[in-house]
């Protein structure tokens, strides 16, 4: 047996295949999948939930496209790319619910500030949303952003649904009317989608964060 890559919900993933290719089932028709060959952590979705790889679909992830370097001179929607302060958060959940945890990384006029936090019992979504709004502050503290453009990079996609996509928030509503002020308040800040546990590394960072945080609350 070893291990190949497939696409799960979207996102090349690596399964334990069988010689000719297809997944290792076990009695309930669910495989055995890592998001990175070098996890140890694996998961067990329903095999009917993985597709075949296509070409191509790993040099076209959006993530590893979504922050490209600056390019000097080159300007966006406010002003010259360098001058964009990059937010990287990420939110962990021990159990959905469970104990959460967020990571966030700022990267601003050269300095990385870092950031990991224990929210208490919770689920992953509100994880998320705490993580963009902790970013969003972190970014903004002592005026760090400076009026510039604030890029705030999160693999989650419900949040960037509920709060720029226009999608009904069922849940969590106290929550995402506040972020969403927030970011009425402040038009610099835009929320950009990555894949998560795709080896992009500041995602990567936030999420060793907020797992961190979770362990270290006991």
């Amino acid at each position: 047996m070893s291990w190949a890559r497939m696409k799960f919900k979207g996102e090349p993933v690596w399964v334990r295949v069988q010689p000719s290719g297809r997944p290792v089932l076990d009695s309930a028709g669910r495989a055995e999948m890592k998001y990175r060959q070098e996890d140890s952590k694996v998961y067990r979705p329903s095999g009917s939930n993985l597709i075949p790889l296509e070409p191509g679909d790993v040099a076209e992830e959006p993530a590893l496209r979504a922050a490209p370097h600056p390019l000097p001179g080159k300007k966006d929607d406010h002003g010259p790319v360098g001058d964009v302060v990059n937010v990287w958060t990420d939110g962990a959940c021990s159990g959905n619910p469970g104990p959460m945890g967020i990571g966030v990384v700022v990267t601003v006029d050269g300095k990385r500030i870092e950031h990991g936090e224990y929210l208490g019992q919770g689920t992953n979504n509100i994880a998320e949303l705490v993580a963009i709004e902790r970013g969003v502050q972190l970014a903004t503290d002592g005026n760090r952003d400076a009026g510039r453009a604030i890029r705030v990079h999160t693999d989650s996609s419900y949040s960037i649904g509920v709060l720029s996509k226009g999608w009904k928030a069922k849940a969590n509503q106290e929550l995402i009317g506040r972020l969403r002020r927030m970011l009425e308040l402040k038009p610099q800040v835009r929320l950009v989608k990555v894949a998560g546990h795709a080896g992009v590394p500041e995602n990567e960072r936030c999420d060793q964060l907020a797992r961190e945080a979770v362990l270290r609350r006991r």
